[in-house]
């Protein structure tokens, strides 16, 4: 039996942007998308619940031999809901190089990237593919168009807010807002700005924000203004990751100690704090 995996991913800079062309910030983080094959006749198993539309296809496309693949998530999930960490682009990711290491073909990160992200695309119809390079090429890269650019590791930590969101939606609403230009050139100066990840991580969430707000997007939940609050609150900065509507923010700080007290209010408030590290790009275990 063979083991592979690909990490799941939290946006640090730049989501909406990324849709007109601007540069994001994302991490790769150790909670992503196992597969296990085993060589015998084509079975391919999945979670309770789950189905194999994207799976399928990247093993389609990897030219994958007849082997059983199973496929499951890894570490087992926390949270009652989808945390929203990417999880059908890392399995999309890891689909497709197990299916290649199968079929004895040896695939870099640049290989998995770009066949990996014509499956997904192909399969849900839109998005940025940010959560595909996230669990491709692993730690923090800076994504644009589809030049990935590896930049030095940051120490962030999450929570879920307590419900999961709807990507899509969202996505169509923002691209549909026709006065885009002033956000998106906002959004590529914080990527790149030389400061601090907490206060680019306010100052970002803050520009979302008054974005979603003239767009018409449901972006803030009260568990998302919160969880950002008590981050500000304890000297740091957080903003939702993603489209917003839920799922998990993430925060930086510059004090360890300042962290360990944010993430005991946040355990206080009921929410979870949910433990990653970053993680390398979609690997044989």
């Amino acid at each position: 039996m063979r083991r592979f995996f690909a990490p799941g991913k939290v946006v640090l800079l730049g989501e909406y942007a990324v849709l007109d062309g601007a540069p994001a910030l994302v991490a790769a983080v150790d909670r992503g998308v196992g597969c296990e094959a085993l060589s015998g006749p084509m079975a391919i198993e999945t979670p309770p619940g789950a189905d194999d539309r994207f799976v399928r296809p990247a093993l389609e496309a990897a030219g994958a031999p007849a082997a059983r693949y199973r496929f499951f998530a890894q570490p087992p999930p926390t949270t009652r809901s989808k945390p929203g960490l990417g999880s059908s682009a890392a399995a999309t990711v890891v689909a497709y190089l197990a299916g290649r290491a199968m079929a004895g073909v040896v695939a870099g990160p640049a290989d998995v990237h770009q066949a990996a992200l014509e499956v997904h695309h192909r399969v849900q119809g839109s998005g940025s593919g940010i959560d595909v390079a996230a669990a491709s090429w692993g730690g923090v890269v800076r994504l644009q168009g589809q030049v990935v650019t590896r930049v030095p590791p940051v120490d962030i930590t999450i929570a879920f807010s307590g419900t999961s969101a709807r990507t899509g939606p969202r996505v169509e609403q923002y691209l549909a807002w026709p006065d885009r230009a002033a956000f998106v050139q906002a959004s590529t100066a914080l990527v790149d700005a030389p400061l601090p990840l907490p206060e680019r991580l306010n100052d970002a969430g803050d520009a979302l924000g008054r974005m979603a707000e003239a767009a018409g997007i449901a972006y803030w939940t009260p568990g998302l203004r919160r969880l950002c609050a008590l981050a500000r609150d304890h000297g740091g900065g957080a903003k939702p990751s993603g489209a917003g509507g839920g799922d998990v923010v993430v925060a930086a700080f510059a004090d360890p100690a300042a962290r360990a007290a944010w993430e005991a209010a946040v355990s206080d408030e009921g929410f979870e704090v949910i433990p990653t590290t970053l993680a390398p790009g979609a690997h044989e275990v």
